[in-house]
Formats: structure tokens, sequence, C-alpha cells
């Protein structure tokens, strides 16, 4: 049985070959599923036990020649000119390069922060994977306050105390925690959240969040800050602010832009009224302060947060949220010539 493996394998050192169809057949042969090694390794059951030993390297010096041969071959013919190309025509126009382009996501995401970044905003980001306090507790949200039945979280090993953040409100935490204001700072990022999965949802999702801590800082310099925000990303300069709650601000509110009814596209995203929501903001809680070190006697600030998808779906004119996710080359290629 092995003089016959040793046959094989002269057998595989002499091969020799003039096209990559050549190889290919050869590597079937002696690689392929139904291959002579294939077949040497269920007959290696049956080989009695003193001959396994030497079985066993012919059949791994038999899988090695074949191997080598099969590459050695490859690089000959790759190296060596073809007839074939000899007779093109050197004037013809080569393949097209294909170019990528940036995701939607990214498309937002990187507008928005452009935007803050001209009026002071530095960048800040932390952990998808975070801790009940700099999620929840720090962010006036103690243990069963009934507004954490408002994000439907993800727990880790049944960790009660280890989740994926709901928020990036987590990053404004530890960066108040490790920073001294005056505070100027953004903070894009996955978040995760138990939902239903539609249209119009996801269980995970993009968000960008800002903070501006310092003394004197009123609700008139948050109002001001989006307006100028509202009319750079969207052209409109008409946005309202209704009386909302969030556990970590307090005035909270909503902020709406009047995005008016000139088609009939706007009339659907907008259900009629002209306005659309786009984000919550409010004054920082003095108690938020208090948890990450930071004085609410001596200073004040305001924090908004946004979903980038959402606001992807509003500029890009896209139904279904479903569609940044799935990784549809043909959706993808649509936003090649967008810088």
């Amino acid at each position: 049985m092995i003089d016959q493996i040793q046959k094989h394998i002269e057998e595989a050192q002499n091969f020799t070959a003039s096209s990559m169809q050549d190889i290919e057949d050869f590597r079937i042969k002696f690689l392929g599923k139904k291959g002579i090694l294939n077949a040497l390794f269920v007959e290696f059951k049956t080989v009695p036990n003193e001959d396994k030993k030497a079985y066993g390297q012919a059949i791994n010096e038999l899988k090695k020649t074949a191997q080598d041969k099969v590459n050695e071959l490859k690089d000959s013919l790759k190296q060596s000119p073809s007839s074939s190309s000899k007779s093109e025509d050197s004037t013809r126009p080569g393949d097209p390069f294909e170019v990528g382009g940036r995701h939607p996501i990214s498309l937002v995401k990187n507008k928005i922060i452009d935007i803050f970044s001209r009026i002071g905003f530095t960048l800040s980001e932390g952990p998808e994977i975070e801790d009940d306090w700099h999620n929840f507790t720090a962010l006036n949200l103690p243990e069963h306050h009934p507004a954490r039945d408002m994000q439907d979280t993800f727990f880790i090993q049944t960790n009660p105390d280890i989740l994926l953040r709901t928020h990036t409100s987590s990053v404004q935490v530890r960066y108040m925690e490790n920073n001294t204001p005056p505070i100027r700072t953004i903070s894009p990022g996955r978040v995760y959240r138990n939902e239903a999965i539609s249209a119009r949802s996801h269980c995970f999702f993009h968000q960008i969040e800002g903070l501006y801590i310092d003394k004197n800082v009123s609700f008139a310099d948050l109002r001001q800050t989006l307006q100028y925000f509202t009319t750079e990303l969207f052209g409109k300069s008409k946005i309202r602010l209704r009386p909302s709650y969030f556990p970590f601000t307090e005035p909270s509110a909503e902020v709406d832009v009047y995005w008016g009814l000139e088609t009939e596209t706007d009339y659907k995203m907008t259900k009629g009224t002209g306005w659309l929501e786009i984000m919550g903001c409010g004054m920082v809680d003095p108690n938020v302060l208090s948890n990450c070190g930071i004085d609410p006697e001596e200073y004040s600030g305001f924090a908004f947060g946004m979903g980038i998808d959402r606001i992807a779906l509003l500029l890009h004119q896209i139904n279904d949220i479903r569609l940044l996710s799935e990784n549809d080359i043909r959706f993808l290629e649509q936003f090649k010539s967008t810088l």
C-alpha cells in the first residue's frame, strides 16, 4: 500500500502543465473531495496499527508534494507571457475601476460633527458595553426608577450591572468624570434597545449627543445652538421647542423643525403639519452634575441628542431604516457620488 503511495508521489513530482485548466484537473485528481488523498485517508482506518505511522507519513508527503506542485505551476504560468497576451490590443481601454463610497450613516454623522466643530465642540467616544452607573444611575435614573422602562435594555450574561448602552449619554458621564468645565463635546456612536424591528425602528441604531457645561449657561444658549445647527444641516431656520420629559435634563424639550408642505413627500413625513421632530434637549439636571463631580452651584449646562439614522432617512428620502444595515450593494451604490 505504501508502495502505491510512492508511485503517486512520483507522478505528482513529474507532472507538468501548459494551462491553468491542467493544473486544476491535477488538483482535483489529488486534492479534491473525491481525489486520491481522500481515498487514502479513508483506507487509513483499515491499516494495521504497526503500519499506521509509516502510512500516515507517506500520505502527508503526498499531500505536500501535490500542493507544492500546484503552487509551483501556478506561479510559473503567471510569470510566463502567454501567446494570447501578445495579440491583445494595448490601446484598448482597461476595465473600469470600482469606486467605493461612504455609507449614508457616515455621511450624516460626519456632516453633523463638522457643523458642531465649527463652534468649538470636541469629539468624545466611549464603550458600547456599559455598566449601570454610567448608563442609568449617574443620569438621574436610580434603580427601580420608572423611566428605565422607557428603554428596553440588552443585559450581558444575565448580569444586571453590565449592558449594551441604550444611549450615548453614558459617554458624556465618562467625559464629565474625567474633565473639568468648561466642557463642550459631542458623542456619536451605536446604541442598542430591545425593540421590534420594522421599517421605522431597529434594535440598534446610531445617536449623536451634545453637552455644554460652563458658568451661566442658559436655555437661550441652547436654543441658539440648535437654531444654528438646523439651519446648517437642513437649510431650515424655523424651529420650535415643545415641553417634554427626560430624567437627566430639567427643563426638557422636543425640537421640531418646520419642513414645509411643498410636496406630497412633505405631507407624508410631517403628517400634514409641516413640522418634523428631530431631537430632544434640555438643561442638565443638577443631580447629574453632582453625580459626575461638578458643582451645580457654580456650573450649569445643556444637552441634546438625536438619532443619526433618523436624520439620514430624512436627508436621503429613505423609507425603510432596515436598508441602512442590510449591506445591499444596490442601495449603497447610490451614495458613491456623495462626499
